[in-house]
């Protein structure tokens, strides 16, 4: 008897980790999503479409994925998301999203609060950035990320993620070189 696993596993292809340059789209199918497999906690988009992975119920929220970024760069990492008109139990719930460089990193974290019927929304905001700095010296650049709500045991619904980001910060001293101060 053979058993199946409940849990979608990240796609590696292009479709689904698109990378230009140094920054990254992760759609959906590029994504790790626990229950993601079972059809009562997660519809997970085809192959090949821009669709949003649409969350139906779950209690237990955990949204992963990981690309390999450049060493001695610093990344944004985001999540485009959208509450549904319909939405369930994220009254007083804050998601947190967390990022590490390297299997034994340090965790970088923010907390955000999701706003019902904000339409598709870019988590964290822009003044609130989720920034991870990839030390020069470091050998395992791989992001480590996830969104996550496991901590308050509610049910919870009508989440669409439609991507993650990890877009590079450009550096200023590239800018600062070509400045000549008389």
């Amino acid at each position: 008897m053979s058993m199946t696993r409940p849990h979608f596993q990240a796609e590696k292809d292009t479709d689904a980790v698109q990378k230009n340059g140094d920054n990254f789209v992760i759609k959906p199918r590029g994504l790790s999503i626990v229950w993601g497999k079972d059809e009562s906690y997660w519809k997970i988009p085809a192959k090949g479409t821009d669709d949003a992975a649409e969350l139906m119920q779950v209690s237990w929220l955990e949204v992963t994925g990981s690309v390999k970024l450049t060493a001695g760069n610093s990344y944004n990492l985001t999540f485009e998301v959208e509450l549904l008109s319909d939405a369930f139990g994220w009254k007083d719930i804050q998601v947190f999203l967390m990022a590490r460089v390297g299997k034994k990193g340090k965790y970088n974290w923010k907390k955000v609060q999701l706003q019902p019927a904000a339409g598709k929304e870019k988590i964290p905001k822009d003044d609130d950035k989720l920034t991870i700095a990839v030390p020069t010296e470091e050998t395992d650049t791989t992001l480590q990320f996830g969104l996550y709500e496991v901590w308050s045991g509610k049910w919870k619904g009508g989440l669409k993620i439609y991507n993650a980001e990890v877009t590079v910060i450009p550096d200023p001293d590239h800018n600062l070189q070509s400045l000549h101060i008389a």
